[in-house]
């Protein structure tokens, strides 16, 4: 049975995308754990390892641990044990992984007194149908990630990263409390960057998006607390629940 921690809790999980430990722990100056979660990605986690995980914690945010395991199901099964022992809200695998791996991370992060959200990634927001092509998916994106998340749901997961493009067909299939993430958000006059399905935070949410991973029209802003306040009050104008 999935689990929504905290569904109550902010919807902006903000990516802390930074090669600097310094930097990234700066931006938890200027927000606190009521007005946005943080996502921890490969590049900051190089840069500190668990260490940043468990300041952010003691800090009191709810951690997103993006790392996308992705191999045999033993070795899934271990990182995911570390990594929800470190206190995390959410952590994820890749759903190509499979059936197997993917049913062994739930029986790893299961052990975990006070479990994580654990979330599978689909289709990456960066890719179109070539892209897909190229490594031999010749299908449209939004049939690829119906397939992969409902696969997900019936491995055990909570639910899965995709586009907020696919966020309304994927509700239609699989109810809540399975959690649709949902990257390649942009407010209103941002750089769309090296996104390709994009969408606004306020469509986002009516789409059927959970939670909204946003970064550099955060991260990179004059003011960021500002931009985030604005998205929040985007969010919170919202009918869906």
């Amino acid at each position: 049975m999935t689990v929504d921690r905290d569904p109550a809790g902010p919807r902006v999980i903000v990516a802390l995308d930074y090669p600097s430990v310094d930097d990234a722990l700066a931006f938890t100056t200027l927000v606190t754990p009521e007005q946005c979660r943080l996502k921890v990605g490969f590049e900051v986690f190089t840069a500190a390892g668990p260490a940043i995980v468990e300041s952010l914690v003691k800090k009191g945010f709810d951690v997103f641990l993006d790392l996308k395991f992705h191999d045999i199901p033993n070795t899934v099964a271990r990182a995911c044990s570390v990594a929800a022992s470190l206190g995390v809200w959410m952590l994820n695998v890749h759903t190509l992984g499979g059936r197997a791996m993917m049913e062994a991370a739930r029986g790893a992060v299961e052990k975990i007194p006070q479990r994580p959200l654990l979330i599978g990634v689909t289709v990456l927001t960066s890719h179109s149908r070539l892209d897909l092509a190229e490594i031999g998916l010749d299908r449209e994106p939004a049939d690829q990630v119906l397939a992969l998340a409902s696969l997900a749901q019936s491995s055990g997961l909570d639910g899965v990263v995709c586009s907020a493009e696919e966020a309304g067909a994927l509700r239609k299939e699989i109810a809540k409390p399975f959690c649709l993430v949902t990257p390649g958000i942009r407010p209103a006059g941002s750089a769309v960057g090296d996104q390709r399905r994009i969408m606004m935070p306020g469509e986002a949410r009516q789409a059927g998006a959970d939670y909204l991973v946003i970064g550099r029209p955060i991260t990179a802003a004059r003011d960021p607390k500002s931009v985030l306040a604005s998205i929040n009050a985007e969010l919170a104008a919202c009918a869906y629940p």
